[in-house]
């Protein structure tokens, strides 16, 4: 079975391939349907955003989609960045960009007080619209400086406490078993699994 990841972030894409292997799919990325549609973000919810785009794109492509919306939440933040944690710093900037301005405002803060989690909600839809959408968080503290090569986003700023090093220090072979990401595509797997089911009866 065709599966279309709708995404255009590369390392987004890869991350997600790995933890979907093990699964009768063929992946395909959005990159790979030059009309599929880049569908606007803006929604009050990662999983109104997730589904927006899962929908858009499967009704575009014809394939059953999976598209996530992921971002941090921040508690001395009133939960910002949040949904607009990719465009923290601006329309054009880039990860680098939206880390130094979180930085920036939370100088100062004490580590008791910089508590947070990272967001993912993950919609899967067929052409004939969504399915289901699932969710789930990865709770965390936000260090003072970046630290790591792994990632991308605020992994080199996302410490998490059992650790005590960031998303970024830990690289892919632990991000991918305890992130926000991983678990929430965990009970995607169970989804896409049964369309498969379906698909070779």
């Amino acid at each position: 079975m065709d599966l279309v990841v709708a995404t255009r972030n590369e390392k987004k894409l890869q991350e997600i391939e790995e933890l979907l292997k093990g699964l009768d799919v063929r992946v395909w990325s959005i990159r790979d349907f030059p009309d599929a549609p880049k569908v606007k973000e803006g929604s009050l919810s990662h999983k109104e955003n997730a589904a927006k785009k899962a929908t858009e794109v499967a009704r575009s492509t014809g394939k059953l989609t999976l598209a996530d919306d992921s971002g941090l939440e921040v508690d001395v933040l009133c939960g910002e960045p949040g949904v607009h944690s990719a465009r923290f710093a601006g329309e054009d900037q880039n990860d680098e960009a939206n880390i130094q301005k979180l930085l920036k405002l939370m100088e100062g803060v004490p580590e008791e007080k910089r508590g947070a989690r990272f967001r993912c909600c993950v919609a899967i839809a067929r052409p004939e619209g969504l399915v289901r959408v699932v969710e789930a968080t990865c709770e965390g503290i936000i260090g003072l400086r970046p630290e790591g090569s792994y990632g991308f986003g605020y992994d080199p700023v996302f410490i998490i406490p059992d650790y005590n090093q960031t998303f970024a220090q830990l690289g892919p072979e632990v991000k991918n078993r305890i992130s926000h990401r991983a678990k929430a595509l965990k009970k995607a797997r169970k989804i896409i699994s049964g369309y498969v089911s379906c698909a070779e009866t």
